[in-house]
Parts: C-alpha cells; structure tokens; sequence
C-alpha cells in the first residue's frame, strides 16, 4: 500500500487535525473507491476537512509537494471517477454537510459539498419546497458529487439533471484559489459560464466545496403506473400517449428478467398475475379525479392499440412506494453477479431500434450472458447489465466484456449517443471516448483542464490521461 512519509503526513495533519487523517487500511478501502468494484483502492491517505479554508490550504500543499487528489463524495458512482488507486491523497467532503441561507423568495439554499441528496430533499419538504433530482442512491449519494457527475436520475424527463438546479458553486481549482460562480443570479451573460463548465467535469479541474441549490414548489400528489408491453416500439408508443395527453414526471422501464430479479431477492411482490417481455413505469401528477381519469382513458387507449397488455395503478403513497421499488431495487439486486454495467443514450425516437441492435450483438456472441435492461427511457437512456456466469472467472469476464463495449460503442456512435449518459466517464469508459467525443473536442477540454489545474494534480487519469 502507497504512503506518505512522516514529514507530509504532519503536514496534512496540521491542516484537518491528526483526527481527520486517516490512515488505516479499512479507511484507505472506505473512501478510495465506488461503486463499480473494478479497481483496488489504494490511496496513501484521506484527509477530511472541515471547512472551504482546509480544503484549499491542502491542495496548495498537494500542489506543493507534487501529490495527485481525489475528491470524495458518498462513493456511489458507477465509472470509478472517486477510485484513487496510484497512491493519491484522497479529500473526502464528508464533513462540510451544512444546509442553510434558505431564502424563500428567491427558492434557494446553500448546501455544503457533503450532503446528502436526501437530506436535501427532506429539508425542501419541511418548508412544502421540493429538490426534485432523484435516483436510487439518494440516501448515500453528496451533493459535490452529484454536481461533479451532473447526476440525472428518474426525474429528469420533467425536472433535466442536477445542472439544472444549481445557481451557483464554489469551486477549489488545482491551485488552491476559490472561485464563486454563478452566485444565484437567473440571468448573468458576462462571458462564459464557468459553473455549467464545472458541473460533469468529475472533479478534474477541482473541488466543489459549496453549491447553492434552487427549489421549486412541492407538486401534487402522484399516482404511478406499471404496465406490461410486448416490445420496445409498444413502450414508445405507449411514452408518446401519455406525454401527448397529461404531463409526466417519470417515465421507466424495465424488462422482465429485471423483474425477476427484483421479486426473488427482495421479496417483493409482481405487479400483476401476467408476465411481459418489458414494463413501462409512469409517474404522474394526481391532484384530482379528473387527472386519474385521464390516465385511465390513456391506459385504455393503448390496451385497444395492443401496447400494452396488462398495467396497474397505484391507490396510496404505500402503494405508489412499492412499485417503485421494483424498478429501483434492480442495481442493488444484480450486484451479486457483478454486472458490467453499460451506461448509454441516444435521442428518444431512436431507442427501440438502438437497444435492439445492442441486444442482437450481445446475444449473439455471447448466448451464456444474462442481460438485464433498464433506464429512464423517456429521456433516451438506458442501462445494459450484462451478469457474470457463476463459473466465470472475473478477470476473463471483464475481458469478455470490454469486447462487447466496443461493439456496444460502435452502435452508440452510428446512433449519434453517449457512451455515459449519466454515469460519467471516470476510469471505466475513458478508453471509449471517441465514440462520443471527437479529437478537437477532447484536444479543448484538455485545454480547459490545464488552465483550472496547471499541476496536473486534481482527480488525474479521469476522462482522459
């Protein structure tokens, strides 16, 4: 395991405090890596700070000495962006978790980097506000690291993606100076836009340390729809209905080994007696029986045109809750198998003939693979899992699985999408970049990268080397 010697690690104490630094190796796992379990942490420490102050003075002193950062947030993300593995000082935000400066008129709140999504949305709720960004991780996932990934999640068919929520940040670059950006103001054009550079740049040209976040009027209640289609062009019809005739907040799929997952290992119970190749998951405004009587006009109408072959309404929050889980428990569910997870989008129309393209090359070269699909269809992204054979040795599937990512890719880049629709690019997808972003554009934001971190020390070997 990489470490520090003596004299940088008094250094770095006296920054945080020696009760701040950790050391030990169960921390040095801890906070070293993410979710995609690919990589060996090995970080050489972390520091926890407790203020925009500390952070600043400890990039100054990585800069000094030549010492590569990881920015730390809950750790949830999925392309190993938080996954500090060459030595690195990992600065986790834990403990700058602060939410205050609501101000009402204006609907925003200052939020340190270190809070919890849910927390966020909690807060919102007591003051009947709502933070509409939402995904499975909400109780793990920080803020920094939301605006660092530009998280999206199953709302972002009606509320976009954490960029949109974000009046401004504070931002440590590579050398130590704190930058405000965007400061709150709805209408700014002087020059660039600084704060929508940083948000998705994954911690590479440097820390978010504070953001301040914009709320909305809590909606009304919801209902939630789950309904079996027999194809994705059914669940594309099936979308086109329902936003052509009432205002949607979620629109999701599933497909029935998904499904199957889900109820097996959590216990939960099917949505209907009858079984389907794919399920659409709908959220909806409820505020009055008109809405719900719209809605079932809407079922009807695509039982009548074959899209869709069974469904069920939610009649209470619990009940609304419950079916929920069936399409947000499926990534803690599948990963027992170790899923290589593929991350991918392309512009609505496009989808059914993208997935069923991505679907043919796996299947065909790989026939012992269990794929599991989902996503946030309506806004064109979604996720491939393909599940480790139990006598599959993980290295040799990994393998096996890098080859069906540039095949994946290939289509992606003939249907003009993203190799990491929301997941980021961090370490996992960085060799695929191209097929999404071309030579000039990488050339630019290599750029940019230098002039925020001219050390080269901030998250290094993300996005690009």
């Amino acid at each position: 395991m990489p470490t520090f010697d003596n004299a940088v690690l008094a250094e770095l104490a006296a920054v945080v405090g020696a009760g701040h630094l950790l050391t030990d190796a169960d921390s040095l796992a801890r906070y070293g890596g993410d979710w995609t379990r690919v990589y060996t942490p090995a970080p050489a420490a972390v520091a926890l700070p407790g203020s925009i102050e500390q952070v600043q003075e400890l990039v100054r002193l990585a800069a000094r000495r030549g010492i590569a950062v990881v920015p730390s947030g809950g750790r949830t993300g999925l392309s190993g962006g938080a996954v500090a593995r060459a030595g690195e000082l990992v600065v986790a935000l834990d403990r700058l978790d602060s939410i205050d400066d609501f101000n009402p008129v204006d609907r925003t709140v200052r939020c340190g980097a270190g809070v919890i999504t849910q927390h966020l949305q909690e807060y919102a709720a007591q003051r009947q506000l709502f933070y509409p960004v939402d995904f499975a991780s909400s109780g793990s996932s920080q803020l920094g690291g939301n605006i660092a990934t530009n998280a999206g999640g199953i709302k972002v068919i009606r509320h976009g993606m954490t960029r949109d929520w974000v009046a401004g940040l504070k931002l440590v670059t590579g050398t130590g100076e704190l930058l405000d950006l965007g400061r709150g103001l709805v209408k700014n054009n002087t020059g660039y836009d600084l704060r929508q550079l940083v948000i998705g740049s994954e911690g590479t040209l440097g820390i978010v340390v504070e953001a301040t976040m914009r709320l909305r009027q809590a909606p009304p209640d919801s209902a939630v729809l789950v309904l079996g289609v027999p194809d994705m062009n059914a669940i594309m019809s099936v979308l086109q209905a329902f936003r052509h005739g009432m205002e949607l907040q979620a629109f999701e799929f599933f497909s029935q080994l998904a499904l199957d997952k889900v109820v097996e290992h959590q216990g939960l119970q099917p949505p209907f007696a009858s079984t389907a190749p794919y399920y659409a998951l709908l959220e909806f405004d409820c505020a009055d029986e008109p809405a719900m009587d719209r809605a079932m006009e809407l079922f009807e109408h695509c039982v009548e045109r074959g899209w869709v072959l069974d469904g069920v309404i939610s009649q209470s929050v619990a009940q609304a809750r419950s079916l929920w889980r069936l399409r947000e428990d499926i990534s803690e569910t599948i990963a027992r198998w170790t899923p290589y997870k593929n991350d991918i989008a392309t512009v609505v129309s496009r989808v059914p003939e993208f997935l069923a393209a991505v679907e043919s090359v796996v299947n065909a070269n790989y026939p012992d693979f269990e794929i599991v699909w989902f996503g946030h269809i309506g806004d064109g992204n979604v996720h491939l899992n393909i599940l480790k054979p139990d006598g599959l040795a993980l290295p040799e599937f990994q393998a096996r699985c890098g080859e069906v990512s540039r095949w994946v890719f290939e289509i992606v880049q003939r249907h003009g999408g993203s190799i990491s629709a929301e997941h980021g690019v961090g370490l996992l997808k960085k060799d695929y970049l191209l097929y999404s972003r071309t030579e000039a554009e990488i050339a630019i934001m290599r750029g940019i990268k230098q002039v925020f971190d001219p050390h080269g020390i901030m998250n290094p070997g993300k996005i690009f080397d």
